[in-house]
């Protein structure tokens, strides 16, 4: 009986066979249809991953401050509109993909073999970001052991501040009434005398927050500019350290630790959350935080400008991680016949509510810091690196018992950071899976390790004293362009290219037959809608763009210049990929482009069970290597 069934790399998993000798693979067939590449152990593990990867620091340090700018509670509506017209459309269509063919986010691409640089650059990007993105978790590992003492260390002005440190304002000089004269004086002169500054004529000095200082000075020791390299600040290092350690250890079996770790990593943030809300809301001056953040001061007319609706697009296609290679790894481990729709739904919109449910975690404590600092919110409040280690630490430093308050932050912004780091690494060892499977199967942990030390020395020049502004450049260029760039090629290939209708047969025969009906929006987004909308913000930021800054810094020329070199190298695959998969078709020019836009010979579900009629003809994985391109003459394609 057992030399009859398939073997183990094409068996669904359904089938099993109780001989002595198979009994192993019997077992594993219970959670694995796919048993060369393994499949999620159960959709709870996939969903947490999802979500995970998902939500991320943005979802805290970016999205409340965006919807404050633009509007307050107006800002919901550009966001869920850009939510159903951009995000939702595209992280349906990455999961069904990578569901699809069980593929990574490079060998997908045999669907459209001309296109197969826009995978590579994907995973480069994700590689770039990895790099970095560990750092700013180091960072988060840091004030983390820094929140283990009674006294915060950035609660007040100690031995390593300047005389520019203060927590309350300074006055610098003001009107006063003196024998019954208004005079402009000094404020030591005012107080000497025990005068009164009349209201509304005092200036105040420039002062900087400790947390500030303590952000700069200590944490950093952040140098002049990015020409002043400076040393490597051991202490970040051996942070960094171990965060590549706690990524190392929870994929050293890929998604079967992963899956199991993210039931931590990616619900307990949640429970911080809601715990720093229910504090946040109890303390005086909340509610003027959250009133600035989505309540009475909203202003709809802000719908009017496009720069809104820009910053809705943008933030939705960032916080949903599409394009980034991640999503398309992910789902190629579910099982064939998952309902990949419910899933994208699900957690397109669990990351949506999470952004706006932190914005009342984080305004509501900001608020009240700016109630005891005597400051309007709009002097309070940012967003990035100085909201999570500038503006919120000092908040939490004002609280009883700050150092819990302080632990409990931190930990949830290590948590958020993990969670997406995981699948970005994942992201790279699915790449590596696709291309050398047996390798893989058998030094996943030696391989998986490698990744993570390689990545950790060349994160290392991101903790010098000028690694901020490493951190930042990397950000501005690689997170920006070249991810869009990819977006826009990816939906112009499978839809226009590969064929849109096609492609919904293809997810019809994962999810079922669906009515014309069902289908019309997908058809209006994947057609029109999102690639002219991926187009518009595409532009609009190369019309807009800007030398990169990190505050009041400015980067040299040469720093710029390292800059368009790391997005020329992610992109560059582009062309790259179509010129040599031209060359090594057959025929004439003309043949040949044709050819490679034809899916190759081997795109299709990865078990034969799971073909059917429409996809019988597809060549067996083994015997064609998926960077062989089918040629004119010896491939025709079978279209139903």
């Amino acid at each position: 009986m057992g030399m009859l069934s398939l073997p183990g790399f094409l068996s669904c998993g359904k089938k099993k066979d109780f001989s002595l000798s198979n009994e192993k693979d019997a077992h594993a067939s219970d959670s694995n249809e796919n048993l060369e590449r393994g499949n999620w152990s159960n959709k709870g593990d996939y969903l947490l991953s999802m979500v995970g990867y998902a939500v991320g620091l943005g979802n805290v340090w970016r999205f409340p401050y965006l919807t404050y700018q633009n509007g307050g509670g107006a800002f919901l509506i550009p966001y869920t509109l850009m939510l159903a017209l951009a995000g939702l459309p595209l992280f349906f269509m990455e999961c069904s993909l990578g569901q699809f063919a069980s593929l990574g986010p490079i060998s997908v691409w045999r669907i459209l073999p001309l296109f197969q640089g826009v995978g590579i650059t994907m995973v480069i990007i994700s590689t770039f970001v990895a790099i970095y993105y560990n750092v700013i978790i180091a960072y988060a590992l840091y004030y983390l052991f820094a929140s283990f003492q009674k006294v915060l260390p950035w609660s007040a002005c100690f031995s390593w501040a300047d005389e520019f440190c203060s927590k309350t304002r300074l006055v610098s000089d003001c009107n006063a009434t003196l024998d019954g004269e208004i005079i402009h004086a000094n404020y030591s002169f005012i107080t000497s005398n025990n005068l009164t500054c009349i209201n509304g004529t005092m200036n105040y000095k420039p002062v900087q927050f400790p947390s500030e200082q303590y952000w700069n000075k200590v944490a950093l020791q952040r140098s002049s500019g990015l020409d002043e390299t400076g040393n490597i600040v051991w202490y970040l290092a051996l942070c960094l350290l171990l965060s590549w350690m706690i990524v190392g250890a929870a994929l050293f079996k890929g998604i079967k630790s992963s899956g199991k770790v993210v039931y931590f990593t990616a619900l307990f943030p949640y429970v911080i959350l809601l715990i720093l809300l229910v504090r946040g809301a109890t303390l005086e001056g909340a509610l003027d935080g959250i009133e600035y953040y989505i309540g009475r001061q909203s202003n709809i007319t802000k719908l009017m400008e496009a720069e809104v609706w820009k910053d809705a697009a943008t933030q939705i296609f960032y916080s949903l991680s599409v394009a980034w290679g991640g999503l398309v790894a992910l789902s190629s481990y579910n099982k064939f016949h998952n309902n990949c729709y419910s899933d994208a739904i699900l957690v397109c919109v669990t990351n949506c509510v999470t952004s706006v449910f932190a914005g009342f975690a984080i305004f509501s404590i900001l608020g009240h810091m700016a109630f005891v600092s005597e400051r309007p919110v709009s002097e309070v409040v940012d967003s990035g690196f100085d909201l999570a280690f500038v503006a919120y630490p000092e908040a939490l430093s004002r609280l009883p018992v700050s150092p819990l308050w302080s632990f409990l932050f931190f930990f949830m912004l290590l948590l958020l950071g993990l969670d997406s780091q995981f699948a970005t690494i994942e992201t790279l060892t699915t790449t590596i899976q696709d291309i050398y499977p047996k390798v893989m199967k058998k030094l996943r942990i030696p391989i998986t390790l490698g990744v993570c030390i390689l990545l950790f020395f060349l994160g290392l020049i991101c903790v010098t004293q000028a690694g901020i502004y490493w951190v930042n450049l990397i950000d501005h260029f690689c997170a920006g362009w070249g991810i869009l760039i990819a977006a826009v090629l990816e939906i112009i290939g499978i839809i226009y290219i590969y064929g849109g209708n096609r492609f919904i047969e293809d997810i019809e025969m994962m999810i079922g037959k669906k009515s014309r009906l069902f289908w019309l929006w997908w058809r209006m987004c994947w057609f029109f809608i999102t690639p002219v909308l991926l187009m518009a913000i595409l532009v609009w930021s190369l019309v807009t763009f800007s030398p990169p800054t990190y505050g009041s810094v400015l980067y040299p020329a040469w720093g710029t210049a390292v800059g368009w070199c790391m997005i020329i190298f992610c992109v560059i695959w582009i062309p790259i990929a179509a010129i040599l998969k031209i060359v090594k078709a057959e025929g004439n020019l003309c043949q040949r482009i044709v050819s490679c836009c034809r899916p190759a010979a081997n795109w299709g579900p990865y078990l034969e069970c799971n073909r059917g009629e429409r996809y019988s003809h597809v060549v067996d994985s083994k015997k064609e290597k998926e960077h062989e391109i089918p040629t004119v003459s010896g491939f025709v394609y079978t279209q139903q």
